[in-house]
């Protein structure tokens, strides 16, 4: 296996992780605060990695597409968290929150990893291995919160639009649901997604990390 490989593997597997487990833990937390203790029963509620990877999405898809691209092109998944959105105190707005709660957590881990490598800067360590796995770390939150905000589900995003549309266009748009993994490869593939909506929305992300940041910087 090329080194090269070897060290972006190393470098990423940490931000990966944290980003997937997190992301699918807050659900579940947010879940239990709003009334549904489905994923904490189950035993979802968890920063243990195993409990959210899926073998297939996780792993075998991401890495078979990093290699059939040469790197170009990856994409992935987690197990989803099982939320009962009927047991929720308010089904409607609930959902929402649940939903929120996944990109939320991402945006929060991008800023944590970015004062990890300010901290790193400050303290005058150029050690690459450190900031490039602190640089991973902003950018693999930042695409994993945008591309689960795209609307349309299973996607958080389309979860989001569902509790904000009327009832009627609601159930149109779930309806969707069991192609919407389908569409979205489509869309990425093609690069439809990463020009219109990834790009964008990543960029505006990096800008306002870099600005919540500034001052911290300017601190140190």
């Amino acid at each position: 296996m090329d080194s090269s490989l070897i060290q972006t593997i190393v470098v990423y597997a940490l931000p990966v992780i944290f980003a997937i487990t997190l992301h699918e833990a807050a659900h579940g937390y947010v879940a239990r605060m709003l009334g549904d203790n489905t994923a904490y029963v189950l035993g979802r509620v968890s920063f243990n990695p195993m409990r959210h990877i899926d073998p297939l999405g996780t792993i075998a898809i991401p890495l078979l597409l990093y290699f059939a691209t040469s790197g170009a092109f990856m994409f992935g998944y987690a197990k989803p968290v099982p939320v009962a959105f009927g047991n929720l105190r308010n089904p409607r707005w609930g959902s929402l929150w649940v939903a929120l709660a996944g990109p939320l957590c991402n945006f929060v881990q991008a800023l944590v990893w970015g004062v990890f490598g300010v901290g790193l800067a400050a303290m005058n360590v150029d050690e690459p291995f450190f900031t490039r796995m602190a640089g991973a770390g902003v950018g693999v939150n930042l695409v994993l919160g945008v591309l689960n905000l795209f609307p349309l589900p299973p996607l958080d995003g389309g979860r989001v639009l569902t509790a904000l549309l009327p009832v009627r266009p609601a159930m149109m748009l779930a309806r969707l649901e069991p192609y919407g993994f389908f569409i979205v490869m489509a869309l990425v593939m093609t690069g439809t997604l990463t020009r219109f909506w990834l790009r964008p929305l990543v960029g505006i992300g990096y800008e306002a990390v870099t600005a919540i940041l500034t001052p911290l910087v300017s601190l140190l």
